[in-house]
């Protein structure tokens, strides 16, 4: 496989908290990318296209992977952002797992603290760990997501307690809040006192993932469900305000087909998410928050896409997105370059990507992203003439692992 999917033996160890070890060393990697980005440009009076075209050093990490003490691992990121200059905790999840076996049973549980809803899931269809793995940093991206779908990245705290029954049902439910106090380790490096800096939860949010997996020889096969529900102050800065409120629910699927001269992956999601802009909307925009002209609104997102690799060599992959909802011009109107002249989120898309890899712990891979819509419209989507095809984009990526 390519990293960074995780095979079922990969699933195995992140669920049995990182302890797997035969050596008694100190668990630590290291990663850089380098990219490239070719898109269309605008007056930079509308957006900053000033690292296009240029080879940038996009991100380089610090990993732990590992044992830390007993039955406790951690796998932790810290990142330096080479195009925003800042460098900040990363995906974060810190566990405690058992593991019974007895006769015919087969049972793993456990708990994980971290910092982003989905980090904890083993599958890749999440949004966390899911495709693309490593996208521009400085071309243009759609104006809408849902709440669940990196919304949250590095600004909340979760603790979820899961289990695994006979490597077939999973079930893992928690609940997430504002990374402060004593998480506050979680969200280091955000801007936490810039209104519109970070989100700000109210309390305690419940997070839910089901799935149902079967193995058979090189076969694997997950379906299963996830979700959260989440009470948002619509300006961080401002705690004591009302909410607004994101329930969201989704349905995902993976199957791997996976051999020493082949590996076949598809993974497929689809997210739909309620907002009741119940503090946004009767102020008529709560400090940074976003001032809707709808006191309810909705967006559906849908991923799919399958990749194949020769002998850990040689691969590509084919993925279709698409983000939908309904017009809402307070949440998505006519901004140049960034915004939507008649009001709708809707996005689409399909990206190319073909992969070498020279080395297990190299990846080279030459991406284009062509989209079909771009927020609300093919042509003229911002009202100035720039057209979805403007956006798309060429990446070239250098990934390394130490």
């Amino acid at each position: 496989m390519s990293f960074p999917e995780l095979t079922p033996f990969g699933r195995f160890f992140k669920m049995t908290g990182y302890t797997l070890a035969n050596n008694p060393t100190i668990p630590l990697a290291a990663m850089v990318q380098l990219s490239q980005t070719n898109t269309r440009s605008v007056n930079n009076t509308y957006y900053d296209f000033a690292r296009n075209q240029d080879i940038a050093l996009q991100q380089a990490s610090i990993f732990y992977g590992g044992r830390i003490a007993g039955p406790i691992g951690a796998f932790a990121q810290w990142t330096y952002d080479g195009i925003a200059h800042h460098s900040g905790i990363d995906n974060t999840d810190i566990r405690a797992a058992g593991h019974f076996t007895q006769n015919d049973v087969d049972f793993i549980y456990g708990v994980t603290v971290n910092n982003n809803p989905t980090v904890s899931d083993v599958w890749n269809s999440t949004p966390a760990f899911g495709f693309p793995y490593a996208s521009s940093s400085v071309s243009l991206t759609p104006i809408a997501h849902t709440l669940i779908d990196g919304s949250l990245a590095q600004q909340v705290a979760g603790v979820t307690g899961y289990a695994f029954w006979q490597r077939s049902i999973y079930a893992e439910l928690g609940f997430y809040r504002t990374a402060d106090q004593m998480f506050s380790l979680f969200r280091t490096g955000q801007d936490i006192n810039t209104p519109g800096g970070v989100a700000r939860l109210d309390g305690t949010n419940p997070y839910w993932r089901v799935a149902y997996n079967a193995e058979w020889g090189p076969h694997s096969l997950m379906l299963g469900t996830y979700g959260l529900i989440a009470n948002k102050f619509p300006d961080n800065t401002i705690p004591v305000s009302p909410t607004d409120k994101f329930t969201d629910y989704a349905l995902d699927a993976q199957y791997q087909f996976i051999t020493l001269s082949h590996a076949i992956t598809a993974q497929t999601t689809w997210i739909h998410e309620k907002q009741n802009w119940s503090a946004s909307y009767p102020s008529g925009g709560i400090g940074a928050g976003p001032t809707p002209a709808n006191p309810t609104d909705h967006l559906d997102t849908f991923k799919i896409k399958t990749s194949y690799i020769y002998q850990r060599k040689y691969g590509g992959t084919l993925a279709y997105f698409q983000i939908t909802g309904n017009p809402d011009p307070g949440l998505y109107g006519a901004v140049p370059v960034t915004g939507s002249a008649n009001g709708l989120p809707d996005t689409r898309g399909v990206i190319f990507e073909l992969d070498y890899l020279p080395l297990p712990q190299v990846k080279l891979s030459l991406q284009y992203t062509w989209f079909l819509k771009f927020n609300g419209a093919r042509f003229n989507y911002d009202g100035t003439g720039r057209n979805a095809s403007d956006n798309n984009t060429l990446y070239m990526l250098g990934w390394f692992v130490f």
